[in-house]
């Protein structure tokens, strides 16, 4: 047939096998994975911070306070402990990091991948996240650069960070860098913050047992503490301790001597008794250099610590026992004759109450009252001239005695003593407000003195520390006081920002006036007098003071060496009941002196 001639044959078309399609899928899919993953590691390389400017991070300046031994007493802004290097410490304190973090450190590059496989492998066993297999550069990187999140960019970013790290520096300066970086205690940054927080010492400093705790910690910071789980931290110490005898870093005797040595920790002695002390001094550091600071100061001041110490504890005894007698606080400043202040209390519990009585200005009740005497003194009275107590009034103003009893002729001694109220008015009317104005500027007291004769008895407000100096005057041979806080700023290179001149003030007073008024003073601790509860073995003189209504009780009082003021009172000036300068506060100066 014909037709059938025409028809030529077809050539069969060839099959694809269906295993060439799904290498060809699978490569496909390869790409497109790649190229995404890709684009993830360049967006999340964008999205780093920049690395010069984090090497230089800016940060609030520490300062530093140092008491007149030579010991700090606390730190203002200290993030990070004194910078460290593996060239300057004992060669322990970073091999026992190495030894427990990153065993292969200076053998591997920035990740070390057989580690990663092999806490890769123990987590799959155990069925969940037991070990961790970052490198040390990988942990410094995410230290210094990133946020502790656990997220596949921050990963993805740390792994470029360690590479860029390991470019740049040596491998001991990424120690370094870790070393000085990583977080251990408080927040603080680095091992030299860790050592002084938890053994008050510096890093170079740590014992081999002390920098296996710290090396412990790195784990996980709070539940390896030496202080909230010592057991905890001892036993992975004891860990850290055999591996650095398994790296020879350290022989076997001297892992077993450092394991007989670990220990829990006690938590460092609480500051807050310094912090009255420090806040003022940070106002004076501010008054000195201003508020532009750009690096860390060390500030070495005139406190004496053990004082601080002790006068706080006697003010939080005294005040605790006087509750039913309605006295909320109490302040103290001690003072040494040249106006260096010794210490500072303003108040019973800083961590309730960060507000210093010390500089508030109060009524200061009859210790005012040693102006006018003076002015009494200057003008050729002595303490054996006689004076009359009894009722007396200037125009509208009627003041009474403290026991509403007058004594009718009396010495000038004797009415400094019994602190009467008629004698100063009668005195400050004979010799004129404006001598008595005129004494309080000289005793460094004017500023804030109303033009009134009610402040002949102390209703013009001043403060505890500037009613101490004015007494200080007196026993300081008449020469004005200044008080001061600082004797040095430093930087922590050395260079001196500020030095106190350490010139005596001008003499305010003559010899003839400050003898009687010292044997004044003498007079207000005897049996007679309104101080005899604070007589004290050393003690040499004092005076009491009350404003109206028991608002405000005062004692200034002084040993060989110090003058040492004392408030109580309670915040919203409610009266307390009948606390008068001779009971609570002579009790406390007593207290600080025996």
């Amino acid at each position: 047939m014909e037709k059938d001639k025409d028809k030529s044959p077809q050539k069969p078309k060839k099959k694809v096998a269906w295993q060439w399609r799904i290498v060809m899928w699978l490569f496909t899919l390869g790409l497109v994975a790649l190229a995404a993953a890709g684009v993830y590691i360049l967006l999340a390389f964008l999205e780093m911070p920049s690395l010069d400017s984090m090497l230089h991070e800016t940060r609030t300046p520490a300062i530093t306070f140092i008491d007149k031994d030579g010991y700090e007493i606390r730190s203002n802004n200290k993030i990070m402990g004194s910078p460290v290097s593996v060239s300057g410490l004992p060669p322990y304190v970073w091999q026992a990091m190495v030894a427990i973090e990153d065993k292969r450190f200076f053998d591997h590059g920035a990740t070390d991948i057989r580690g990663m496989t092999r806490s890769v492998l123990s987590n799959l066993r155990a069925g969940a996240v037991v070990a961790g297999g970052s490198s040390l550069t990988q942990q410094t990187a995410k230290n210094i650069f990133l946020s502790p999140r656990r997220t596949i960019k921050r990963k993805v970013q740390e792994v470029i960070l360690s590479y860029w790290l390991e470019n740049r520096f040596t491998k001991e300066q990424i120690l370094d860098l870790y070393m000085n970086r990583v977080s251990l205690v408080k927040g603080m940054r680095g091992i030299d913050a860790a050592a002084r927080e938890l053994f008050q010492k510096t890093a170079k400093d740590l014992s081999l047992a002390e920098a296996a705790q710290i090396a412990a910690m790195l784990k996980a910071p709070t539940a390896y503490s030496p202080m909230k789980n010592p057991d905890k931290n001892i036993a992975r110490a004891r860990v850290v301790l055999v591996e650095m005898v398994r790296q020879k870093f350290i022989t076997l005797d001297a892992a077993r001597a450092a394991a007989a040595d670990l220990h829990g920790v006690t938590p460092a002695p609480d500051t807050n008794v310094f912090r009255y002390w420090t806040d003022y001094v940070g106002d004076e550091v501010a008054g000195i250099i201003g508020d532009n600071v750009s690096s860390d100061l060390l500030v070495y001041t005139t406190l004496d610590s053990d004082m601080q110490e002790h006068v706080a504890a006697v003010i939080r005894r005294k005040i605790a026992d006087a509750r039913d007698k309605r006295a909320g606080q109490a302040a103290t400043v001690a003072m040494s004759r040249d106006g260096a202040l010794r210490a500072m209390v303003g108040g019973t519990n800083y961590q309730s109450s960060q507000f210093n009585r010390a500089l508030a200005l109060r009524q200061p009740g009859s210790t005012f009252k040693l102006v006018v005497y003076l002015v009494a003194l200057e003008n050729g009275m002595t303490p054996d001239a006689m004076v009359n107590d009894s009722q007396f009034a200037i125009g509208d103003y009627h003041p009474k005695n403290y026991n509403e009893k007058f004594y009718g002729d009396i010495t000038l001694g004797t009415a400094f003593a019994k602190s009467v109220n008629s004698v100063p008015l009668k005195l400050a009317e004979k010799f004129g407000l404006n001598a008595v104005l005129k004494m309080a500027g000289r005793l460094g007291v004017g500023a804030n003195l109303r033009r009134e004769y009610s402040s002949v008895i102390g209703s013009s407000e001043m403060t505890l520390v500037n009613l101490t100096a004015m007494y200080n005057t007196v026993w300081n041979n008449g020469y004005a006081v200044r008080p001061y806080a600082i004797l040095k700023i430093l930087t922590p290179s050395g260079q001196v920002l500020y030095q106190r001149d350490g010139d005596g003030g001008l003499g305010v007073l003559s010899d003839d006036t400050t003898g009687y008024m010292t044997g004044m003073l003498a007079g207000v601790l005897r049996a007679s007098g309104t101080g005899h509860r604070a007589a004290a073995a050393g003690a040499i003189g004092g005076k009491t003071g009350t404003s109206n209504d028991y608002r405000d009780a005062w004692f200034v009082g002084a040993t060989n060496d110090l003058t040492i003021g004392v408030w109580v009172g309670n915040d919203d000036f409610s009266p307390m009941s009948n606390i008068t300068g001779g009971t609570i506060p002579a009790e406390i100066f007593k207290d600080i002196v025996d």
